[in-house]
């Protein structure tokens, strides 16, 4: 469809009109995890939020290559140049390889992914994959005169930088401010400035994870990673690059600074970041200690977890909320996404079991239905507004309810629209799907188990026809029992399972 996308651009601090490099290519790249444990809510919330934006982009009728990395190497336990490789401490404490660790991690991580929906990026490049592109940007940088050998290492020289172009475009930090945040950081001995950051650690003698270089062997600093492999496979200039708000300093900046100091310029259009997710005000994070795990909410085996809550209910409890808004962690904040969640998936059923009226002047009309799609289609391309689409999904259940009590009606063609805008918004664009609904095989079972519950139900009703009461209260009785809620319409019946 024709229809302008607004993105907030974290580096304007505006919305701005998306407009494609190389329409109809996209190139979108979006920090991965460090893979030294489980994934938790904090993660989730920038996966699903890119998710959202590679499912519209697609949708609009772009050609996204998503690029999503995997950091495992490089990351230190300050997130500066000081401490142990977070990787390398986790196998050392584990008795294990580092890339054992790494791996083991890395396919949690995409089960949860998968979990929660999210497609899988166009190209998940790993940083130990590309030792020799971050090489070759520290190469580069050198040359530039950016950057400076100390002991073996080298570090990105940012007064330099500064006098030349400018540091803190992204932040908003001043080289000052960045001095003064860095006073308290420990082992800047090796440094010209206490705000410059490593591009190569030259490896100490008990550091296993280790690769020849010119000046050392060693590994790349954490921001070389994201800008090499950037690069490598969307261009020298692409349009998107995402991650939650948290990373904007010192890793956007520092990507920033390093793309301009290798190329002349920076290489990304459009920076978009989520806001975090909070548990009592305070932002969720390992480095904090008050994270809950992705596998730990799926099974409710945590002290601050009342319950187990679904994927599905994760995710839906993130779009609730636009991206650029915090979001506070609580029991009764998921509870109310459960329900919430559950009131569409029981419209999308009742949707299946309606059937169109004769009236000459149904209630419901074409134009009604064709104006929901586009205050779907008008909040999507305002940045992304996933809590109004969400709102008008409320709007097409209370139709499909007043629909199934006969208090409005709907023609055939108009009832097949209805099913199609709500089918694509709830499933293909916000990438929601009911709870039991994992495969093409368990959908099929779901259709199958359905089929069954129909044909009970049909019995029931030849029973009440033929005054067997006896038969008609057996079957609701023992179907109650089982957790299903069944209901007498004028057409016969609806039936829905709760849990």
């Amino acid at each position: 469809m024709e229809q302008a996308l607004y993105v907030y651009n974290t580096l304007t601090r505006q919305k701005e009109v998306f407009k494609p490099l190389h329409a109809p290519h996209v190139g979108m790249y979006v920090c991965g995890p460090t893979v030294y444990g489980d994934a938790h809510l904090g993660h989730a919330r920038p996966a699903i939020t890119f998710d959202i934006v590679f499912r519209f982009l697609k949708h609009m009728g772009y050609k996204v290559r998503y690029v999503r990395n995997i950091t495992d190497v490089g990351h230190l336990e300050h997130d500066a140049d000081e401490g142990e490789d977070k990787i390398a401490k986790k196998a050392r404490l584990e008795e294990l390889e580092p890339m054992e660790v790494a791996q083991y991690y890395t396919n949690r991580f995409h089960d949860a992914m998968t979990a929660l929906g999210c497609l899988p990026p166009s190209i998940e490049p790993h940083a130990t994959g590309h030792i020799i592109e971050q090489i070759q940007l520290v190469k580069e940088i050198l040359a530039g005169g950016f950057a400076y050998e100390s002991n073996g290492s080298i570090y990105f020289d940012v007064e330099a930088y500064d006098k030349k172009y400018h540091y803190g475009i992204l932040s908003g930090r001043s080289l000052e401010n960045t001095k003064d945040a860095s006073r308290e950081l420990a082992g800047v001995g090796e440094k010209k400035n206490q705000a410059d950051f490593a591009l190569w650690k030259a490896a100490q003698p008990e550091h296993i994870m280790r690769w020849p270089s010119p000046w050392s062997d060693g590994f790349p600093g954490w921001h070389c990673e994201c800008t090499a492999m950037g690069r490598k496979y969307l261009g020298s200039h692409f349009d998107i690059h995402g991650g939650g708000m948290d990373l904007i300093f010192p890793h956007h900046e520092c990507e920033i600074a390093q793309a301009v100091a290798s190329q002349g310029d920076q290489m990304v259009k459009y920076w978009i970041h989520n806001n975090m997710i909070t548990i009592n005000g305070q932002k969720m994070g390992k480095s904090l200690g008050n994270f809950i795990t992705l596998p730990q909410f799926f099974s409710g085996d945590h002290s601050q977890l009342t319950q187990a809550y679904s994927p599905m209910t994760i995710r839906f409890f993130i779009l609730q909320a636009h991206y650029r808004s915090t979001i506070d962690f609580s029991n009764e904040a998921l509870q109310a996404a459960e329900k919430g969640l559950e009131r569409l998936m029981d419209a999308w059923q009742t949707l299946g079991q309606l059937t169109s009226s004769h009236d000459e002047h149904p209630t419901i009309g074409m134009t009604a239905i064709k104006e929901l799609q586009q205050k779907c289609y008008d909040a999507m391309c305002d940045d992304f507004n996933t809590p109004i689409v969400i709102s008008n999904l409320f709007e097409a259940s209370r139709i499909i309810n007043s629909l199934a009590d006969k208090k409005e009606t709907i023609s055939a063609e108009t009832l097949e629209e209805l099913r199609h805008t709500f089918s694509l918004w709830t499933f293909d664009l916000l990438g929601l799907r009911a709870a039991k609904a994992t495969g093409g095989s368990n959908a099929a079972r779901e259709e199958a188990f359905g089929k069954v519950v129909d044909m009970l139900l049909e019995q029931r009703m030849k029973a009440k026809q033929n005054k067997d009461w006896a038969t008609s209260d057996h079957i609701r009785d023992n179907l109650a029992a089982l957790g299903f809620e069944v209901k007498d319409t004028k057409d016969g019946f609806s039936w829905k399972l709760n849990k």
